[in-house]
């Protein structure tokens, strides 16, 4: 990465006490996100000295994961190791959305859903955790009513995706691919037209979220990093920047009353054994230049 733009950080820390912290978003100005071992869901209100307030909103006898809403405000979020999406009623119960167990070859892991309330969900496509080979899978496009269909590109672990904000075009991160892979969205909300959208090898691009310059943030699963990369880019040419992070990081989200902070989730490591219980893992802060756009 020697003609990447190297940019230093001011980290602000704005909680800490997590296992492990995914699916970050910023709805109702406040950071939400998921942690797999303390089995929640969190909201977190941010104080004008950036440092937050945990708030639990939920609690689920699973490893949640993905975060999205629909139209009408209910909750989705992916529950990774029975390869489901499930929902929040009004009245605080949790139900079945959609099972996507004939689609994931392995735990369902991130997802952005759309303003019409289209999800678009990864995978693993294989047993990480059992060390079994990087295999293929697909994405899965669950509709609103909770019907499921398949796309047809196979991709290595699709992870964090962003909408753009005509939501015309989702963009993917294949964590084993080293790439961000781009699909035209029709009018029924299927995957049309994949083609590269950005390379960044030696790298593992986790979650992520789009700016209004159009340049992807993402978490480097690999490198104690997030890096920024726009459209046909390199993780090597000029205008890719990145910054260190304390921690390794698997992902991040653009929020903040102006969408200009770039807030970080950390953990010690991506195993189990490393950061279930530990609560060691944190929410860390700094500022950016160009605002939050697009979804999540």
């Amino acid at each position: 990465m020697d003609n990447a733009t190297v940019q230093r950080a001011e980290w602000t820390t704005v909680i800490e006490g997590i296992d492990f912290g995914e699916g970050p978003r910023w709805h109702d100005g406040r950071l939400w996100f998921s942690d797999f071992y303390q089995q929640t869901i969190s909201s977190v209100e941010i104080h004008p000295d950036g440092s937050g307030t945990r708030h639990i909103e939920l609690e689920y006898d699973g490893r949640p994961s993905g975060l999205g809403w629909l139209p009408d405000g209910r909750l989705l979020f992916v529950s990774m190791l029975d390869r489901k999406v499930m929902r929040q009623e009004t009245d605080g119960s949790v139900v079945e959305h959609a099972d996507l167990s004939d689609i994931a070859g392995g735990n369902v892991n991130d997802m952005v859903v759309s303003s019409n309330g289209v999800a678009y969900v990864g995978n693993f496509g294989f047993d990480l955790d059992a060390g079994d080979d990087v295999a293929g899978t697909y994405l899965a496009i669950v509709r609103p009513d909770g019907s499921v269909v398949a796309d047809t590109r196979e991709l290595l672990f699709p992870n964090g995706a962003v909408l753009t904000p005509s939501e015309s075009t989702l963009m993917v991160g294949e964590t084993f691919g080293g790439q961000y892979t781009a699909f035209t969205i029709d009018d029924n909300g299927l995957l049309t037209e994949p083609r590269i959208w950005a390379t960044v090898p030696g790298t593992a691009p986790d979650g992520c979220t789009l700016d209004d310059d159009g340049g992807i943030w993402y978490s480097d699963a690999v490198g104690k990093q997030v890096v920024r990369v726009v459209a046909s880019g390199h993780i090597d040419d000029p205008m890719t920047i990145r910054m260190s992070t304390p921690d390794n990081t698997y992902a991040c989200m653009l929020g903040g009353d102006d969408g200009k902070t770039l807030f970080v989730l950390t953990c010690a490591s991506a195993s189990p054994d490393e950061c279930r219980g530990t609560a060691t893992g944190t929410i860390i802060s700094t500022r950016v230049e160009s605002p939050h756009a697009g979804r999540p």
